[in-house]
């Protein structure tokens, strides 16, 4: 999944950008409040961590115009700022969480897994399908009992597809949550990285649409 890191703090976000990395994620990191509202206003992301306090717009109102133009995006709030009207603030605004700094990392991914998983309409932290069930706690994937073998951007192809069941989901989507912007974005990786994940799988819950992309559909659809 592709998250928007914006921090302008340069060694917060270099741990964070780590971390998030480790978990499975692909970050863009932006430093600037008019570069981070232009990307989050035009780009397609998983959800978002906004610091508030950034040069050029403060994260606040980077906020509101992502939320004015209808950008629906999970939004975590990330700042030194800590009092309660502060808070009040960012939810009003249209912030799904509010984390004050320093924080604990692990804290911080418990909160992006929430209201990543919240905004696709799932209660449970791990999703199960059929026979499959994807763990994002401990990025692992169970096939009847038995843990898969799967590589970074396999779990990270099946766990987007898994977050959006139910939904087809283009070639150029997936390109676009999978990997850095500077990625050929016609290339067949995707299709490649398909069929890679449905013979580690042996199931036939990746189905194919021909011309518009792929579709993990709900147990009962």
């Amino acid at each position: 999944m592709r998250l928007l890191l914006v921090e302008d703090d340069q060694r917060i976000a270099r741990e964070v950008s780590a971390a998030l990395q480790e978990q499975g994620f692909t970050v863009d990191h932006e430093t600037d409040g008019e570069q981070a509202w232009f990307k989050g206003d035009t780009e397609d992301y998983a959800a978002a961590i906004l610091d508030l306090g950034l040069p050029g717009l403060d994260g606040l109102t980077v906020l509101k115009r992502w939320r004015a133009n209808d950008r629906t995006m999970p939004v975590l709030i990330l700042t030194a700022r800590g009092s309660w009207s502060e808070r009040v603030d960012g939810i009003d605004a249209g912030a799904d969480d509010y984390l004050p700094k320093p924080f604990q990392m692990e804290e911080l991914l418990a909160r992006l897994r929430a209201i990543i998983r919240r905004s696709t309409g799932r209660a449970s932290p791990a999703i199960e399908i059929g026979s499959v069930i994807l763990d994002p706690r401990q990025m692992r994937v169970i096939v009847a009992g038995k843990t898969l073998n799967l590589t970074p951007q396999e779990y990270r192809l099946l766990a987007y597809l898994m977050h959006h069941a139910g939904r087809v989901i283009s070639q150029q989507e997936l390109t676009e949550h999978l990997y850095l912007q500077d990625f050929e974005r016609d290339s067949n990786a995707i299709e490649v990285l398909v069929g890679r994940v449905r013979r580690k799988l042996g199931t036939d819950l990746i189905e194919t649409r021909r011309g518009f992309g792929y579709i993990i559909n709900e147990p009962d659809a």
